[in-house]
């Protein structure tokens, strides 16, 4: 079972740093649960795979370039903890004061839970 959760994630995050949405969804049960915490703060909560991919687009327009790179993996059955590098290029000035070009480089966590060989739940931490 390790080595299938192992893959799947591996493929949803080369899709993801390849701005693949179609590549990235393939990989979701359609009941997916997606929530980015930032924080303590839930700053997103989407259900099902339609919404998913409405999100993934928008948010690859944010960036001209973004890669995630796992530094560090935890199996527990159906759940996987990943720790993540992230780094990306803004596409566009943000409300935060992050303008155009300028980078973006922060640790974080996902968690994947899994149903029938495919990823049911991601929460994205930083």
């Amino acid at each position: 079972m390790q080595a299938h959760q192992q893959a799947l994630i591996e493929r949803y995050i080369q899709a993801y740093n390849q701005f693949d949405v179609a590549g990235m969804a393939e990989k979701l049960h359609p009941s997916i649960l997606f929530e980015n915490i930032s924080g303590d703060k839930v700053t997103l909560s989407l259900r099902g795979l339609q919404a998913f991919r409405e999100q993934a687009e928008t948010a690859s327009s944010l960036f001209s370039s973004r890669q995630q790179e796992i530094t560090n993996w935890h199996f527990n059955g159906h759940e996987v903890i990943i720790n993540i590098a992230y780094q990306a290029i803004m596409a566009i000035d943000f409300p935060n004061g992050l303008k155009t070009g300028e980078s973006l480089a922060l640790n974080g966590q996902s968690v994947f839970h899994f149903e029938n060989d495919k990823i049911i739940k991601i929460i994205d931490k930083s």
